[in-house]
């Protein structure tokens, strides 16, 4: 898939498409009806869809919100429901004005849009809202579709509803408002190597670009993924997954670290890996000795062997 930084590289001659906007973090359901209505138009009059997509932080000004979904895993996201480009503005320091001169028009400008389809987002990265992008699409030749909005549980599905649920720990309803689990992506580092020499239960400590969206402290089910596998390499493991500061051992920094459940021959140091989070097992609780937390972990790992069995 075609990925550009800018609106200089976009191909001059790169025709018609049908382009759908916004911030996409998360890619979730309520996104996934964008895509989808977007990728219908692109099939019926034979173009590609090409998706304008901003940086989540860059359009929320000084409150930056946690990232749910890095720019690799949103990338991956958006083809895989239709994509076949994405543009990435470098910056977007400002709510773009939908002016003639703004980000937004010179994008669907050169990649000459037929159709531009949005959802009730627009508000994050444009000023006016839809109006204002209905009245640029009536100056620049385009037509303009707002997807309704997607309601879980009677409350609309939207980015921050979904970081609200991970920031609480609550991953089963961010699995539900994601329409799969939530993910967090790193590089494997070395820690204290308690888990392996220590605890028997040898762990992968994940380090994650700050500003990600980490669930609260606690135990969970999961899964421990590599994120671009060899061919012949194991693509994933069932995990129990802790993400806390160790109490314990009285920890100061906060760490997410993944147990593959009976492996103890992995060597995944320096890989880039992902950890996803299906259920949440228990908070984070300090005990008196390490026999008692062992014997804790070892209740975790049957509680996600349980849990992960009819995944």
């Amino acid at each position: 898939m075609r990925c550009w930084r800018g609106v200089e590289e976009i191909p001059r001659d790169w025709g018609r498409s049908v382009v759908a906007i916004g911030v996409f973090d998360g890619v979730h359901r309520g996104h996934q009806e964008v895509l989808a209505r977007a990728a219908e138009l692109a099939r019926k009059r034979d173009l590609p869809l090409v998706v304008v997509t901003f940086d989540a932080a860059g359009c929320a000004g000084a409150a930056r919100p946690a990232v749910l979904t890095g720019p690799r895993h949103k990338t991956e996201l958006l083809e895989r429901f239709g994509a076949s480009a994405v543009c990435v503005p470098p910056s977007v320091p400002e709510p773009d004005d939908l002016s003639d001169e703004g980000d937004a028009s010179r994008f669907v400008a050169r990649l000459g849009a037929d159709t531009v389809v949005t959802g009730p987002g627009v508000g994050e990265w444009a000023r006016g809202g839809v109006e204002a992008l209905r009245a640029l699409g009536d100056r620049r030749g385009f037509a303009v579709e707002e997807v309704p909005v997607l309601t879980d549980e009677g409350a609309p599905v939207t980015s921050e509803r979904v970081r609200g649920a991970v920031a609480e720990g609550a991953v089963e309803e961010a699995r539900r408002l994601l329409g799969r689990p939530h993910r967090v992506e790193g590089i494997v580092v070395h820690g204290a190597a308690r888990g392996r020499e220590l605890l028997g239960f040898p762990t992968a400590n994940l380090d994650s670009p700050v500003g990600s969206a980490v669930p609260a402290d606690g135990v969970y089910a999961g899964r421990l993924l590599r994120l671009s596998p060899a061919s012949g390499q194991e693509a994933g493991w069932p995990a129990a997954v802790s993400v806390g500061t160790n109490p314990t051992f009285e920890g100061g920094e906060r760490t997410v670290e993944a147990y593959a459940l009976d492996r103890d021959d992995l060597d995944l140091y320096g890989e880039e890996m992902a950890v996803e989070f299906t259920h949440r097992i228990r908070p984070t609780l300090r005990f008196d000795g390490i026999d008692e937390l062992i014997a804790a972990m070892e209740r975790d790992v049957e509680r996600t062997r349980e849990l992960l069995a009819g995944e």
